[in-house]
């Protein structure tokens, strides 16, 4: 009499405790496992996702791979696969995307996009201004940092030194200076002689008997100043030397037509494309100096600044001009 009501009362315990660990969510494990009408199924790995779930404890359902330009990273239990990242054309690819794993993108050289601002688009890198120096290079997420240069140290600093090393530093200074005369005089000798050969064919020579020194400024001034009237024409003072020089200032072209100009003046993009792997000044270098062997004799500064011309670049193709001139490399032709 005793025996049979412990017995069912046994029996119904242990059909309670299996019922409860069958419940869905319960007893199966969160990183291997998922519930699926009563049993517990294996997780699909990474790179596919589940297209059905199993129907015994401890199987797997039927797992399908992502397709391409979709992704899982994870052993999971979804429907669906995530769509890959797309990298933006500021940006270049650190991995590409996988089955399994999202693409990984950067700022290109010459570019940064700080990780604790929304990255929408990457920044062009800070230059430091001539009176300063870098004390960390740009990368990818941060931007050039500068510092002031320390000032060069004044009298009050070297007042304590002892006599015979002050003389000894003015005597150094003495000589340089007498040094520093003798190349001047060279040099301005040379310059003479050269203005009196390019005055043959300059159309707006210095030494004017007429006094129409005026009339020389205002051909070098003017048709800079003006929109709407026709880029003048540069001479170089040293041939293709002249040109290569000028290359560093071409850095000042807006990032987001660098390939539009490379096409524009020949460079095909299979070229223009093996170079994104370097520092974003030498890249202008190494393209601009692919033109110049490309073209040869008929590669001019003028050339590169029509370019920029067409390009609606105005104001860039004048800032080079500028420089140009400004370091002596290249003189105006009226």
């Amino acid at each position: 009499m005793t025996t049979r009501p412990l017995f069912l009362v046994l029996a119904l315990s242990i059909w309670c405790l299996t019922g409860a660990f069958l419940q869905p969510g319960l007893g199966c494990r969160e990183d291997l496992e998922y519930a699926s009408s009563n049993v517990c199924c294996l997780k699909c790995p990474a790179g596919t996702r589940m297209a059905s779930p199993c129907t015994r404890e401890g199987e797997k359902g039927k797992c399908e791979e992502c397709d391409d330009g979709t992704y899982n990273e994870h052993a999971n239990d979804h429907k669906y696969c995530f769509k890959c990242t797309q990298c933006r054309s500021d940006q270049e690819i650190v991995s590409p995307c996988t089955h399994a794993q999202d693409a990984e993108c950067r700022c290109k050289p010459g570019r940064f996009c700080a990780p604790e601002q929304a990255c929408e688009v990457c920044r062009k890198c800070s230059r430091c201004n001539e009176d300063e120096e870098i004390v960390r290079s740009c990368t990818s997420t941060t931007n050039t940092e500068c510092k002031k240069k320390q000032p060069a140290a004044g009298f009050a600093s070297v007042i304590g030194l002892p006599i015979g090393i002050l003389v000894v530093m003015v005597l150094i200074g003495v000589i340089i200076f007498a040094v520093w005369r003798h190349r001047r005089a060279t040099d301005s000798g040379r310059s003479a002689q050269y203005r009196r050969e390019a005055g043959k064919h300059d159309p707006c020579p210095t030494d004017d008997p007429s006094g129409l020194e005026t009339q020389r400024l205002s051909c070098l001034t003017v048709p800079w100043q003006l929109e709407d009237v026709v880029f003048p024409k540069l001479v170089a003072v040293n041939g293709d030397e002249s040109l290569r020089k000028c290359f560093e200032y071409f850095e000042e072209i807006d990032f987001n037509q660098h390939n539009r100009f490379f096409r524009h003046i020949g460079i095909v993009d299979n070229v223009i494309k093996s170079k994104d792997h370097l520092l974003y000044e030498d890249k202008i270098h190494d393209l601009l100096t692919i033109w110049v062997e490309k073209e040869g004799r008929e590669a001019t500064l003028n050339e590169l600044l029509s370019a920029l011309l067409d390009l609606n670049q105005r104001r860039t193709a004048e800032a080079v001009k500028e420089k140009a001139l400004a370091h002596r490399h290249y003189y105006v032709e009226c």
